[in-house]
């Protein structure tokens, strides 16, 4: 079977989605720097996007997933990967994708205290260069795929990372009152395969996030708790500040996280 899914970027999550395409049937290309890190079944082919165009002349896939990670958050790593890499590849493409998701971040909006949750009707304002590399990101994926869908994720946990649960450990809750937005790396990638594989056209836009902004202070609390750590500074919700974020786009497609909240979360976490 020739290659019907092309991942552009095979890190955690990426792998993760390609696993459970390949789950349903689907035949898919990875592209990586090191190609010996793709997963089987996956078809790892290596490239370095910040350098080099790949060579996809072989390949028509039907569907499309972008999900690059840069290293280190600067600006200039930013565009070499999310813009130039991203571009490299897609222009390499003898020919557009039926469907096409590119993972982007909720960095792309600004950090506002707002009365209600805030959805994708809001502005892109980000605060540094990173979070401007993102949106030019996802006009350089709406010029060449203009049928394509941006996925928003706000935090991503899971899987190997343990920087919050080191943080609880250590003591290091600086901003208990900040509202946070999360999702679990699993809900994530379901996000990503429902948004290629659903019945209805996808829209433009989604924010993917669990169903519960929470204040840092009380995801610590129950990290603490768990962990038998020092109790941090409680959250006071009169002193709540930052974005808080909806779900209510992507739950209407007929996604659900199944882990609503970070209580489900982190209860399997590694330590916790």
């Amino acid at each position: 079977m020739p290659h019907d899914v092309l991942l552009v970027g095979a890190g955690d999550l990426g792998a993760e989605v390609g696993l459970r395409l390949a789950a349903l049937g689907h035949d898919v290309l990875a592209l990586r720097r090191h190609a010996s890190k793709v997963p089987a079944p996956l078809v790892g082919r290596a490239v370095d996007l910040t350098r080099e165009a790949p060579d996809l002349s072989d390949v028509r896939p039907r569907l499309v997933v972008v999900a690059l990670t840069a290293r280190p958050r600067t600006e200039e790593s930013y565009r070499a990967t999310y813009v130039d890499g991203m571009a490299r590849a897609l222009d390499a493409l003898a020919e557009l994708p039926e469907r096409a998701v590119l993972v982007s971040s909720t960095a792309a909006h600004a950090s506002r205290d707002l009365p209600d949750l805030e959805d994708e009707t809001a502005p892109t304002a980000p605060a540094d260069g990173p979070g401007r590399m993102l949106v030019a990101a996802e006009d350089a994926f709406h010029d060449r795929v203009p049928h394509g869908t941006v996925l928003r994720l706000s935090g991503l946990y899971g899987g190997s990372s343990t920087r919050l649960l080191d943080q609880v450990r250590e003591g290091r809750i600086d901003d208990p009152h900040r509202w946070t937005n999360r999702i679990h790396r699993s809900d994530a990638a379901a996000a990503v395969v429902h948004l290629l594989t659903m019945s209805q056209e996808p829209g433009r836009l989604y924010l993917g996030t669990d169903d519960e902004p929470a204040q840092l202070g009380d995801v610590a609390a129950f990290l603490a708790e768990r962990l038998d750590a020092p109790p941090p500074p409680a959250a006071d919700p009169g002193q709540g500040h930052g974005k808080r974020l909806s779900n209510a786009r992507l739950r209407s497609t007929g996604w659900a996280p199944a882990l609503p909240s970070y209580r489900e979360g982190y209860a399997g976490a590694p330590g916790a």
